[in-house]
């Protein structure tokens, strides 16, 4: 049968943009004399994100600055719109106590005692910024480079730029707070515009099923070989008869492909979830063994260093769930809200560092730590602090990086950068460089732009790197 014109031009246009895709995807095959890099030698293979979902205070953590001390309890002006939801009051002092740590001398407060052990591993970026205060598009901004919904995550980018590291686990894997999803839900692990194979797996092994659907209910007695050998068959046809209609559609493929890794997980997913086969050293170590949320968090960081060591390209470690409560988003009182979110992730942290390199791992293997902004240095109601897009700090640790250094200062009262400061577009580009990648050089042409991780922004971090 003739198609219609109408037919003909979806086809044809359907048919270039996947060519387009297509040939972009064989220009961006890693290279062996490069160390599977794309574009010059990878020094990383694989990372591990940790996110601080809500907005973690640099100055009650990372960010001493002794003008707090001297104008506790002043007002300061600030100028008229800086604060995000309330009205400015006094300034005010961290509550918690701080001291240096390390050869290289890191101040950081007592919220984070085993994190201080690991400061000379750690390079910190003292004067991140972001472009917003708004927690949804700064954590769209922080995990993808934009500040709107719709475009593809650091973790979906690595894994259409250099693909698979094995056949049995996804490439780019997510590991929410135990309590929910962060702000933004499933948007900040999106593939956007990508293949849709590339965008990340949510996994949660607190939950019963920690990957809903990967085998039959127990009830499902019709569920038998016979039935899914023929299931299988009568939709093999279909999907073919889909694809001949609709050649410009990545999202049937990526259906498929993620049917064919379902099918491989249930047999390499169960070896790789359970957390029994670890010693009682690291359970102890890691601190798996508090009750609840408090160990949920630090199941999932065993989880990530098991991924990894089984060929897992990205792992997103996620601390915060959205909401008021329950993150990093202490906007009532500092004193109480922090604490004890923050112990549920320093041990954690500090355990997967140190045993990425007990084992090795981290030869190759990137360890971040980030936030999508910063907080205030004055109150907001009695004792809490609100959002910042002014500074925040984020820290990287591992494969490529020199430790114990900071790159960048904030003002005197923690409330902007000043000095050297760093955004998203330059984290990401010292990441990509380090897993052998220009960040220039790695687009996709959609709407008619070259679109990039970076966007059109950012450098490598030179003087963090090794």
């Amino acid at each position: 049968m003739t198609p219609t014109r109408r037919e003909w031009l979806a086809t044809s246009f359907g048919g270039l943009a996947l060519s387009q895709m297509l040939a972009s995807a064989e220009e961006q095959k890693p290279r062996p004399e490069f160390n599977g890099g794309l574009h010059h030698k990878a020094k990383v293979r694989r990372v591990i994100q940790v996110f601080l979902n809500g907005g973690a205070s640099q100055m009650d953590t990372f960010d001493y600055k002794p003008e707090l001390e001297k104008r506790h309890g002043q007002i300061v002006e600030f100028g008229i719109k800086a604060s995000a939801t309330g009205v400015p009051g006094p300034v005010m002092k961290s509550p918690f106590k701080w001291k240096q740590h390390g050869k290289c001398g890191r101040w950081v407060t007592d919220v984070f005692p085993h994190q201080a052990m690991c400061v000379d591993d750690m390079a910190f970026l003292m004067a991140q910024q972001s472009k917003t205060n708004v927690h949804g598009p700064a954590s769209y901004l922080q995990t993808t480079g934009f500040l709107l919904p719709g475009f593809p995550a650091a973790g979906a980018w690595i894994s259409y730029g250099l693909g698979r590291l094995t056949d049995n686990l996804p490439t780019f894997v997510v590991l929410p707070d135990p309590r929910g999803l962060p702000y933004n839900g499933a948007g900040n692990f999106t593939a956007g515009f990508l293949p849709a194979s590339h965008q990340g797996t949510v996994i949660n092994p607190s939950a019963p099923a920690p990957i809903p659907d990967l085998t039959s209910a127990p009830g499902a007695k019709f569920a038998t070989a016979q039935a899914s050998e023929d299931g299988l068959s009568l939709l093999q046809r279909m999907n073919r008869q889909y694809a001949t209609d609709r050649p410009g559609d990545s999202r049937l493929p990526a259906r498929v492909e993620s049917y064919e890794l379902a099918a491989k997980m249930q047999l390499a997913a169960p070896e790789a979830f359970d957390l029994t086969r670890e010693t009682k050293a690291i359970h102890e170590k890691y601190g798996t063994e508090a009750p609840a949320h408090d160990g949920g968090f630090a199941r999932n960081c065993v989880l990530a260093r098991r991924l990894i060591e089984r060929g897992v390209r990205f792992v997103q470690v996620w601390s915060g769930q959205g909401g008021p409560a329950n993150n990093w988003d202490n906007h009532g009182n500092i004193s109480t809200e922090l604490p004890p979110i923050a112990k549920q992730v320093d041990r954690p942290i500090a355990a997967l560092l140190n045993d990425l390199k007990a084992r090795g791992l981290f030869d190759d293997t990137l360890l971040i730590c980030t936030t999508e902004f910063g907080r205030m240095p004055f109150t907001q109601s009695a004792t809490g602090r609100d959002h910042n897009g002014g500074t925040f700090v984020t820290w990287l640790a591992g494969a490529g990086i020199q430790g114990g250094v900071a790159y960048g200062e904030s003002d005197e009262f923690a409330y902007q950068a000043a000095k050297n400061k760093t955004t998203c577009y330059d984290l990401y580009a010292t990441v990509l460089h380090l897993m052998g990648i220009d960040h220039e050089k790695l687009t996709v042409r959609q709407n008619g732009s070259d679109r990039r991780l970076t966007d059109v922004h950012g450098e490598p971090i030179g003087a963090i790197l090794t």
